[in-house]
């Protein structure tokens, strides 16, 4: 095997540490990732001639490799002969499914040293060409459209028929098996793995699919001793089809190690994925506490504690922000989520058709049976402002669907959409009498009373706060901001002007979760 680092004083690269990734749905582990997962593990595996171990989801082969130079050391007392020891790990020990066939290659090229490991280039011969690295191509199983297996719609694999052999059709092996136990024929004591982690739906890329989480499942079925897996942190607080999913990992005090990289270019250098990565060690015989590190750059925090705390239903990152929380829930204060509606408060969609000269159209009803007509300008007293996508309208107020009684009231709404990575939630504004909005905003209004001016300005200057975001940064990190992302928000007294300076104070934040705040809270300005 190649030596992957000093050779006499030169520097020999790890050639998988230098690789580009597929997309940033398939990402290729870098090498001290990949050691880091296997860290997780008890080493004595690494000393036993009859630990197997599979990677379902084979890229670059970099989990097996690791795990062969484990093995070749910890092996060595019991095979003195290099040559024996090989051959014993690598048709015994180790075996991989590969994503596609340039995977199953490059797995191949990595671990044998050659893509074909009946060949005499090969570090240990087998009779077929694909040793234990196996790649076949599979095809979906369609039902109502979509496929049964991996939930993928057929408009993204349209004529997959006439794709011919070459074409990738993203029909992963490992998730389309009723039997995964059958791939191998064997009991594995490991699985390790980074998945792939959406499918395109067919649509923009919010519409993926996400397919991670079937992986972990799947793996599950076989019962391992130990379970190991890179996946995105999404999971956590959100994300579509992954509400059983979330709700079985945080129940699941098998769970012993979490390392959770809010940002996820700390992981994967160069890599964007919303809400973060994060890698865990599921252990099948032992229950307890969960040792949570948390990644800041070069910061690591740990805490050992349960992965769902009392009364949540979503996981809580860090120490900082659970140390904030308590000390917001201990004054039990009603939720500012009691005083949010969502967008479709007065009834409107956000579908706007302007007409060719931009000074009338249609606006669509939040039910997308009708549409009401609109201008650019009132045109007379009786029309009513309606904020929408990227300005403002105005329709007749009898026209006005629902909560009409609210139009005349101040409010303050809320862009239903947010920024995870950013500012989390978006600019409010002020929504004066005689106004209303579509479904692009959250509108914000006491169910049992008017707010004055004064306080719409004081729960708007709120809303800005780095502290109100951070504890709504707790409770999501999509970009879709309903009213229940608030329920960590207490409710305040809106005749005082609150300040993040105040409510440090209120709550009593130390030192350290003022600093984790205010960096990582971007300050908003007010328009």
């Amino acid at each position: 095997m190649a030596d992957n680092g000093l050779f006499g004083n030169i520097y020999n690269p790890d050639v998988l540490t230098c690789l580009a990734n597929l997309s940033n749905d398939e990402v290729f582990t870098p090498p001290d990732i990949a050691n880091a997962m296997l860290d997780m593990l008890p080493q004595e595996l690494f000393e036993n001639p009859d630990t197997k171990f599979l990677d379902p989801a084979c890229k670059s082969g970099v989990f097996l490799r690791e795990i062969a130079k484990r093995l070749i050391k910890g092996l060595e007392w019991q095979f003195p002969d290099l040559q024996e020891r090989i051959d014993h790990i690598f048709q015994n020990q180790i075996y991989g499914i590969a994503i596609t066939e340039l995977t199953s290659l490059l797995s191949r090229r990595s671990i044998y040293c050659s893509k074909y490991p009946n060949s005499e280039y090969s570090v240990t011969r087998f009779d077929t060409a694909q040793g234990n690295i196996r790649y076949k191509k599979i095809q979906h199983n369609w039902k109502d459209r979509r496929c049964i297996y991996c939930g993928i719609s057929n408009k993204t694999v349209l004529g997959e028929e006439d794709r011919g052999e070459t074409m990738e059709t993203h029909a992963y092996e490992f998730i389309h098996m009723l039997k995964p136990q059958e791939a191998f024929n064997m009991k594995f004591d490991v699985i390790i793995s980074n998945p792939p982690y959406h499918l395109s739906d067919g649509g923009n890329a919010a519409s993926a699919l996400p397919i991670y989480q079937k992986f972990v499942q799947q793996a599950q079925k076989l019962s391992p001793k130990y379970l190991c897996m890179i996946i995105p942190a999404r999971w956590f607080m959100g994300g579509r089809g992954l509400d059983s999913f979330r709700s079985d990992m945080l129940h699941d005090d098998r769970i012993r190690v979490i390392h959770d990289y809010p940002t996820a270019s700390d992981c994967f250098p160069g890599v964007e994925i919303k809400g973060g990565v994060c890698y865990f060690l599921w252990d099948r015989d032992n229950r307890g506490l969960c040792q949570v590190f948390s990644h800041d750059g070069d910061y690591v925090s740990m805490t050992e504690r349960p992965l769902l705390e009392k009364d949540m239903e979503t996981f809580i990152r860090n120490d900082a922000q659970i140390s904030v929380l308590k000390k917001v829930q201990k004054i039990n204060e009603p939720s500012l989520s009691e005083w949010l509606n969502a967008g479709r408060y007065f009834g409107f969609h956000t579908k706007v058709d302007w007409n060719g000269n931009k000074e009338d159209g249609l606006i669509q009803t939040a039910d997308g049976k009708s549409f009401i007509a609109m201008s650019s300008k009132p045109t007379n007293a009786r029309q009513v402002k309606v904020y929408i996508h990227g300005g403002m309208c105005y329709v007749a107020e009898k026209s006005i669907p629902k909560n009409r009684e609210a139009v005349n009231k101040y409010k303050v709404i809320i862009p239903r959409s947010g920024n995870p990575s950013g500012s989390i939630v978006g600019k409010p504004k002020i929504s004066a009498p005689n106004s209303c909005s579509s479904n692009t905003y959250v509108v914000a209004l006491p169910p049992d009373r008017r707010l004055s001016k004064e306080e719409a300005d004081n729960l708007m200057a709120y809303i800005s706060t780095k502290f109100l975001r951070f504890l709504v940064a707790i409770k999501t990190s999509t970009q879709d901001m309903p009213p229940k992302a608030y329920e960590f928000v207490p409710i305040q007294d809106f005749s005082i002007r609150w300040t993040d300076e105040k409510l440090y104070e209120k709550y009593g934040l130390n030192e350290h979760e003022v600093k984790v705040i205010e960096e990582s809270i971007p300050k908003m300005e007010l328009e």
